[in-house]
């Protein structure tokens, strides 16, 4: 049951990328690079919050739109630089876990945050996020190319994410509120999970 669910809700962040990317071993920066860029794409936890970073940043509309995702990144590589450095970083799992059950119902309730607050809430969950990220870094690789790559990947996903939301409102256009709640809600319920380690 559990890996059925976790297998369904891999399928659902799958399909809401516009195309998949694989990473080939590789040396040096390259090999950097694609452990890098293969690193956010590997967990549910990860892309469900990346994605709904962007379906956030889509609902608050205007020039918070790019802030909000463009916040992430840079305060992320932040984060990935603490944890490539080695320095300590209490709850990382924890935080993520939250991320996605936080982000994911403020996409179902789909608030208006104002700018301060939502770049507030983005840059500390991009700090958990980068963390895991650059502690996680393979001793062989480059880590400027390891940078480069867990930000590409991030980005893509977030783009991911600005689509979705696109997708959401166009829907909730025929739908009402039923679309960005049934996709908040799911990302919530696997936050959930995820946090209590049934997923």
């Amino acid at each position: 049951m559990k890996s059925a669910i976790k297998s369904g809700l891999l399928a659902l962040a799958a399909a809401a990328l516009p195309a998949a990317a694989s990473a080939h071993p590789a040396i040096g920066e390259a090999a950097g690079f694609s452990h890098g860029f293969a690193h956010p794409m590997s967990g549910l936890d990860h892309v469900l919050a990346m994605v709904m970073v962007g379906v956030f940043a889509f609902q608050l509309g205007g020039r918070t739109t790019w802030l909000v995702p463009t916040t992430f990144v840079l305060v992320m590589a932040l984060g990935g630089a603490l944890g490539i450095a080695g320095i300590n970083v209490p709850f990382v799992e924890i935080g993520i876990a939250l991320s996605v059950v936080v982000l994911g119902a403020i996409v179902a309730l789909n608030v208006k945050a104002p700018l301060a607050a939502a770049l507030g809430i983005i840059g500390l969950f991009a700090i958990f996020h980068g963390y895991a990220h650059g502690a996680e870094m393979p001793e062989n690789a480059a880590a400027a190319g390891y940078a480069a790559g867990f930000m590409i990947a991030t980005a893509l996903l977030h783009v991911a994410g600005l689509a979705l939301g696109y997708l959401i409102c166009r829907a909730g256009e025929r739908q009402g509120l039923f679309v960005p709640r049934t996709a908040g809600g799911i990302a919530t319920i696997a936050g959930v999970g995820i946090l209590t380690g049934l997923i």
